[in-house]
């Protein structure tokens, strides 16, 4: 089986063929600009409680993390919405091993509208929830959000990637790529967060921590 992580080079190898260099260029530098910020390192810790919330299915269905918690861990992947190829190979992974995740409830969110999260549900026909977390509200309580920048946002748009569109707002706030694992008790036991949108969860050592 291609792992996450080879399917993400050979995708970036097709990008860097099809895209032209400066587009690419401004992506780096973007990418350059979060990583220099020191992100991560404000992200909600291993070992600290994970706040409690209650968004929405795509079935308008409210899910609530305290539920969640009585039948046992729950993963928790944030993405940055439909419109982006890596988080459709990462969660399209996560797919492929969900029944090597055992004993843990997986959800995704995005702060994309559901009708969005439907789509990208219904075209990987995904076995777990995918939520809607409106103005990135919980994503800023983790540290996780933040403004894509000026300099980009005409590039996104030329791409079709209109975030006010895909996120019913006009802040371009997304969040940084980001898996957490809560036990039980409400506590943060794994995390995966990286300001480098190419970077993903290995979802090899995220199965382990299942056992």
């Amino acid at each position: 089986m291609t792992t996450l992580a080879q399917q993400i080079s050979e995708l970036n190898e097709n990008l860097a063929s099809q895209v032209p260099a400066e587009i690419l260029e401004a992506f780096g530098q973007s990418i350059a600009d979060l990583k220099s910020l020191g992100l991560e390192a404000q992200t909600l810790p291993i070992g600290q409680v994970f706040p409690d919330f209650k968004l929405f299915n795509t079935l308008n269905q409210p899910i609530e993390l305290r539920e969640l918690l009585k039948k046992g861990s729950v993963i928790l992947a944030f993405f940055r919405g439909n419109w982006c190829p890596y988080c459709n190979l990462e969660l399209k992974a996560l797919q492929d091993r969900l029944h090597e995740l055992k004993g843990a409830t997986l959800v995704a969110i995005s702060p994309q509208m559901p009708m969005y999260n439907e789509e990208l549900k219904n075209k990987h026909a995904l076995g777990f929830d995918v939520l809607t977390d409106p103005d990135n509200a919980l994503a800023k309580q983790l540290g996780i959000s933040f403004s894509l920048q000026d300099f980009v946002l005409p590039i996104y748009q030329n791409l079709g990637i209109t975030l006010s569109s895909f996120n019913g707002n006009d802040h371009n706030e997304l969040p940084i790529p980001a898996v957490f694992v809560v036990d039980p008790t409400g506590v943060v036991r794994y995390k995966f967060v990286d300001a480098n949108y190419m970077n993903r969860v290995d979802v090899s050592e995220l199965v382990k921590t299942m056992y």
